[in-house]
């Protein structure tokens, strides 16, 4: 069994659901301290983070990841324990075996083969982990950014382990991400008797034709590198149960996946102008998740598609699709950022796997990459 195998097995049996650790990052400490890997902890509040780093020379590398997990889902509907690493047709079962434990064993091996063959490597190697991704993310990456700015520890190249590829590994690689912008609008009206409507204010019915202005509206027409962005409401809640009640207030939950074409402000501003059209006593909360933001063509991204082609033998695509990650805190502070990492076809689903072969692909274009950018030439 390979050396990636098998700490992918020892991470997945830590039933680390979110916030919780479980003693990963603990096993990945303790492993990399004989590479003269300095841990420092990092924790926030009821998340745990650690900033493992050697050296101290530039350029900065660092492979970011989390080691928290979704929850299971309905245990009955899974074939093997989720906290049970399975072997099963050449794929490696459990919860976090593609989100992102498998990307995080990866890592390691990786490094640990690099520094065997180069010990006296250029600039400085990190690892930055946190038990805060699948959350709010409020007390993870984004908090251990803060300290690192606050001395001015600057990161060079981040690459995240997120599971990017499509069909096969290393085909597809993030190099940005469209920012995402939450909100809770609560439509206010007048509870009353369905059968006087009169003595009433139906919210639902004020909120209506604005629900239709907000969905329609084209945003913009995205750009060469992002798609056009995209309005969904994820949530309606309105009335008390009974069919005779004219409710008093309907809750709308939606979201904002929105390119650079775009900003926070822009779209509050423009949000505000359709629903004030309307003429309904409404309150709106904000929250931003992230900017979008994209790598220029660079060092790190000519880096990985050496690697990759090196490693595959087939050149890979750059991407900015699906969700958001903690690259978005990483990107702000000037580094170049992508993702990379295992398939996401199983990825928070009931029998989430990753290939058994995939991590040995994945720890070798892990290695390689490290070689473009860090090995003396």
């Amino acid at each position: 069994m390979s050396e990636t195998l098998k700490l992918a097995e020892a991470l997945i049996r830590r039933a680390s659901v979110t916030p919780e650790d479980a003693g990963c990052q603990d096993l990945l400490a303790e492993r990399l301290s004989t590479l003269d890997f300095k841990a420092e902890r990092l924790d926030f509040n009821d998340t745990q983070n650690i900033w493992l780093k050697r050296g101290t020379a530039k350029p900065l590398f660092v492979f970011l990841g989390h080691t928290d997990v979704v929850p299971t889902g309905p245990l009955d509907k899974w074939l093997s324990p989720p906290f049970e690493p399975t072997l099963r047709d050449g794929k490696l079962f459990g919860r976090g075996a593609a989100d992102m434990k498998g990307g995080i064993a990866a890592f390691i091996t990786a490094v640990e083969r690099f520094i065997a063959k180069h010990p006296d490597h250029q600039g400085a190697i990190a690892l930055m982990l946190t038990s805060d991704e699948e959350g709010i993310a409020t007390n993870g990456v984004v908090k251990v950014v803060e300290v690192l700015e606050q001395r001015n520890e600057k990161i060079d190249w981040c690459l995240v382990g997120e599971p990017s590829s499509d069909k096969k590994i290393g085909d597809v690689i993030r190099v940005g991400r469209r920012g995402s912008l939450c909100a809770k609008l609560a439509i206010n009206g007048i509870q009353g008797h369905v059968a006087y409507p009169e003595l009433a204010s139906n919210p639902i019915h004020s909120f209506a034709p604005a629900l239709k202005e907000l969905t329609d509206e084209v945003w913009d027409n995205g750009n060469q590198f992002f798609p056009p962005t995209s309005l969904q409401v994820s949530n309606i809640h309105s009335g008390t149960g009974a069919e005779n009640i004219i409710p008093g207030t309907v809750e709308v939950q939606f979201n904002l996946r929105f390119c650079t074409e775009l900003n926070q402000e822009i779209i509050q501003q423009r949000t505000h102008a359709i629903l004030d059209k309307h003429g309904f006593n409404y309150d709106i909360v904000w929250r931003l998740s992230g900017n979008p933001f994209l790598t220029d063509k660079g060092a790190l991204i000519d880096a990985a598609h050496t690697a990759i082609k090196t490693v595959t033998g087939f050149e890979t695509i750059d991407d900015t699709g699906g969700g958001t990650s903690d690259g978005r805190f990483i990107a702000p502070t000037g580094a170049q950022v992508i993702e990379l990492g295992p398939l996401n076809e199983s990825i928070h689903k009931v029998n989430e796997n990753v290939g058994v072969e995939d991590l040995e692909i994945l720890s070798a274009i892990y290695e390689q990459i490290l070689i473009e950018l860090l090995a003396i030439k």
